[in-house]
């Protein structure tokens, strides 16, 4: 991942569970639920040791990749071991290299927030909003998203379709969830201009973060690391 993406992720995993908490996206009845999901104990107490083999460090960070999505509803101790995790790699910024060193789901969830982070941070600044609209007047409805957008285009338009991103994540449709990302960065990257995205600091960023997701779906989907 490249290493400008990574603070815009940072602080803002504990925001985004938050704001689902209080406003749950649609259609996030998924597969897996959190009474499903582990963090073994054993796991990660011998990883803060360094004793943990690579077989087992990998074999974490696909249950913490799992994990993440449903930081917002989680039983007490889950959550709790993932906060000790995070803390013991030292931050989320930490969190997401570590899981970027995983090839499969881990690498593919940790680019994905990636780009959420930039949704966040910038989906409803006035230069974002404004290029979207006009965007928007003259197609209305881009390939891809056609079901997901209402037709008001405002500052919670971004924020909503990155819900919707880590909702396929809760379910544990990676693939559809990169599939989603990627789309709806590629419109982004339409909708600006070179001048509107430099102007609000979006002309790197997106083309790494375009990037490294498109990787990383690529080398997750070739290995089957994608999950459906």
């Amino acid at each position: 991942m490249h290493e400008k993406l990574l603070h815009r992720t940072a602080g803002r995993l504990a925001d985004r569970h938050r704001r689902r908490h209080r406003a749950r996206p649609p259609e996030t009845a998924g597969t897996t639920g959190p009474g499903e999901l582990v963090l073994d104990p054993v796991k990660v107490r011998d990883f803060s040791a360094g004793t943990l083999g690579a077989q087992d460090e990998a074999a974490l960070a696909l249950e913490v990749a799992e994990l993440l999505p449903h930081g917002w509803d989680l039983p007490y101790k889950l959550k709790q071991a993932l906060q000790e995790l995070i803390a013991h790699l030292g931050g989320e910024d930490e969190l997401m290299k570590w899981l970027d060193t995983h090839p499969g789901r881990p690498r593919l969830t940790a680019r994905i927030y990636a780009l959420l982070g930039l949704l966040d941070q910038y989906g409803g600044t006035p230069e974002v909003v404004e290029a979207l609209r006009r965007s928007r007047e003259r197609d209305p409805y881009p390939a891809g998203l056609r079901e997901l957008l209402v037709p008001q285009t405002d500052a919670e338009t971004l924020s909503d379709l990155g819900y919707r991103i880590e909702a396929l994540l809760t379910d544990g449709k990676v693939e559809r969830a990169a599939a989603l990302a990627l789309t709806t960065a590629d419109w982004l990257r339409r909708s600006l201009t070179g001048a509107e995205a430099e102007e609000a600091g979006l002309d790197d960023l997106l083309t790494y973060a375009r990037e490294d997701l498109d990787q990383a779906a690529k080398e997750a989907k070739a290995t089957g690391g994608g999950g459906p």
